[in-house]
């Protein structure tokens, strides 16, 4: 099999065990739209406040739950013995953590891209804003997933992982938040978006180059 047919064939079996599991991914979903619908309440209905503020809270509420979603990628196949025998195949470990890491983002993240306009109405965000705003979701939200699969894979089988990956991976999330975030306020304010894009976008290649084979090393460290 090639390359992309075991990426192909892992993000099918990825896919097909989420839509069994979709408890957890509409967990995932509401807490996005929760976190995100109780800033207005919190601060009040004055619209100048909220629109300077909407694309941080959509931000944060999108880490957040990002992180909410971490522990889960690789504990199941930890428990029933799956990721040993993926890591003793002759395959590169880099080629099946990159599909885990893309049904990750397709399951979790790619809903918070969908769901995101919506939010950004009840801000009262520009239409300029409201496609920023999914644009830096759409190159934020795959390095999420990234980063995170380090700390996910760095917890395996500890008692209190999910507390532990999200206090891993919080630091590295920061500069995805200022870029993601300052691209929506640029683009309210006038400045422009491109300059945060662009480094969101450059984020998002060298994570993509280099998060697989971090992973594969911390995998190997928690299952030996």
């Amino acid at each position: 099999m090639t390359t992309l047919q075991i990426v192909f064939v892992l993000l099918r079996r990825e896919l097909t065990l989420a839509m069994r599991r979709r408890g957890d991914v509409l967990t995932v979903l509401f807490f996005f739209v929760i976190v995100a619908s109780l800033f207005p309440l919190g601060v009040g209905p004055d619209p100048k406040l909220l629109r300077l503020m909407g694309g941080g809270v959509v931000w944060v509420a999108a880490l957040l739950a990002a992180m909410l979603s971490l522990g889960r990628m690789f504990a199941s196949d930890y428990a029933d013995g799956t990721l040993e025998q993926l890591v003793l195949t002759p395959t590169s470990p880099v080629v099946w953590i990159t599909g885990k890491i893309l049904a990750h983002w397709l399951v979790s993240g790619v809903p918070l891209i969908l769901m995101a306009p919506v939010l950004g109405v009840q801000f009262g965000l520009s239409n300029e804003a409201l496609g920023v705003l999914v644009f830096s979701l759409l190159l934020g939200t795959p390095v999420l997933s990234l980063i995170g699969a380090i700390g996910a894979a760095l917890t395996l089988g500890l008692r209190g992982g999910g507390v532990l990956v999200s206090l891993l991976v919080l630091p590295l999330y920061i500069p995805v938040l200022i870029f993601g975030a300052g691209a929506v306020d640029g683009a309210m304010s006038g400045l422009g978006s491109e300059a945060h894009l662009s480094l969101l976008g450059s984020i998002l290649i060298l994570a993509f180059m280099l998060t697989p084979w971090a992973v594969s090393a911390a995998l190997r460290i928690s299952i030996e």
